[in-house]
């Protein structure tokens, strides 16, 4: 098979350890270029991670003839512009999450690669991690029987960066993140939810500031049911005095209980008693998604993760914050 040969556009923290070595050791992956504003800060990450070049113009680098798919690693903000510039150039795009500022811009990016016929994939990674493929597993035997609710509960205490109203960090800057930190974090256990269970049918909730620390919403609750029927509840709150975080889905014979960020074990409770499943990701958490992509662009099988999937993820969410009736 073909090495696919990528392009890392934003090379900041989230390529270190998460996502970037990924692409050197993913099966027929290399990682030849990556890209900063920063010129100085792309060149020191190219010579840490041996990369043969380095760019401080994303087009340069998108338009590289020895680039044959790119990565945005970049925030919200730029998402749709390198996109829509990928596509023009026929790069097949792997793009992080949330997959755009809002609804209106993931489908815009859809739309353009679909009509240029280049593959969009989207950085929900959770989606080839074995805790999530164990819930499903779970989900699809009939361990807890039919699924009728689901219960999200996610709060943390807002970090010093956060308190900072003169140098807030880009992720409770709406203008750059498109929200806060429920766009960021929700968005991964949105899109595990349909993963695991089907699509989200509709939502609808409620959004506020409460701590007054930036404009971003920091309380987010929602109500929101799935085609299959089952119903579900979730509470996302950035201002709490310490961390949680819990998924729960209960059936008619037992229920799952799981979380999103954290590494403690899956619970399964049921007629039989509780079975503790404990779970170990790899050192390269987006590296299972990325074989996926790799495989997929060489003729062999499907990334589970795709534009279509990060869009509706956005559309969940806009509908949760009323941005979307």
């Amino acid at each position: 098979m073909k090495t696919i040969k990528w392009g890392i556009i934003g090379c900041g923290d989230v390529t270190e350890v998460k996502s970037g070595p990924g692409f050197q050791k993913a099966i027929n992956s290399e990682l030849v270029a990556v890209m900063r504003r920063n010129g100085e800060l792309a060149k020191d990450y190219a010579q840490r991670h041996n990369v043969a070049k380095w760019y401080d113009d994303a087009e340069k680098l998108i338009n590289d003839p020895e680039v044959d798919a790119v990565y945005i690693a970049t925030p919200p903000v730029f998402h749709k512009e390198y996109t829509l510039k990928c596509a023009l150039a026929g790069k097949p795009v792997y793009v992080e999450k949330p997959m755009a500022m809002s609804y209106e811009e993931a489908e815009e990016m859809v739309e353009a690669c679909k009509n240029k016929g280049v593959p969009l994939f989207t950085a929900y990674y959770r989606r080839r991690l074995p805790a999530f493929l164990k819930v499903k597993e779970l989900v699809e035997s009939g361990a807890i029987g039919e699924v009728r609710f689901v219960k999200v509960t996610l709060y943390k205490p807002p970090t010093e960066e956060e308190m900072n109203a003169e140098a807030l960090p880009w992720r409770v800057v709406p203008e750059i993140s498109g929200g806060g930190i429920f766009l960021d974090l929700a968005s991964h256990t949105i899109d595990v939810l349909e993963f695991i269970l089907g699509p989200i049918k509709d939502a609808m909730g409620h959004a506020s500031n409460q701590a007054g620390l930036y404009s971003a919403e920091d309380m987010v609750s929602a109500n929101f049911y799935f085609e299959s029927g089952a119903h579900g509840i979730g509470a996302w709150c950035f201002s709490a005095f310490e961390a949680y975080d819990r998924n729960e889905i209960i059936g008619t014979k037992g229920k799952i209980i799981f979380s999103t960020f954290g590494l403690e074990p899956v619970e399964l409770a049921n007629s039989q008693g509780t079975v503790l499943f404990p779970i170990n990701n790899p050192q390269h958490v987006h590296q299972p998604l990325i074989q996926t992509i790799v495989n997929e662009l060489n003729g062999e099988g499907k990334c589970p993760s795709t534009g279509e999937s990060g869009s509706r993820v956005n559309l969940i969410m806009d509908k949760i914050l009323g941005r979307i009736k």
